[in-house]
């Protein structure tokens, strides 16, 4: 599992890739990182579109972004927000996290001040699983 150091310097990535979120019809920013098994962090940010369902989420962006690098073992993720309400992960990154480790460790911070970490289990218990795929 990720140490202290580690877990600090993931939620300092996550708070300067929310600069570089693309929010101009909402205005929310968002940022995330992710830490890989082998100490890697990989940063996303939210990026919006006119036709909102194009748009996609820090979390995911971040995920993506390690697993394109060749990272899949991640172990844990970072998500800054400006809010309580807007720094907890949408259902659709929830079931993403799972995806790559149920038992990634969630960091969630505000900046207004928020803080609350988990697991992505925890987050989205009763996830979506085909039909034939072993239990992770």
């Amino acid at each position: 599992m990720a140490g202290k150091d580690s877990l600090q310097r993931l939620v300092r990535a996550a708070r300067r890739a929310r600069e570089g979120a693309y929010s101009p019809y909402s205005g929310v920013k968002i940022g995330a990182a992710v830490l890989s098994s082998g100490g890697s962090i990989h940063t996303g940010a939210n990026v919006e579109n006119v036709s909102y369902g194009l748009s996609c989420c820090a979390e995911r962006t971040a995920l993506f972004s390690a697993v394109a690098g060749g990272d899949r073992k991640i172990v844990a993720i970072a998500v800054v927000g400006g809010s309580e309400e807007f720094t907890r992960p949408c259902g659709a990154c929830r079931q993403v996290m799972v995806e790559f480790n149920p038992r990634m460790k969630v960091l969630m911070r505000g900046i207004d001040g928020f803080s609350e970490d988990g697991t992505a289990e925890s987050l989205l218990p009763h996830r979506f699983r085909p039909a034939g795929l072993a239990k992770r």
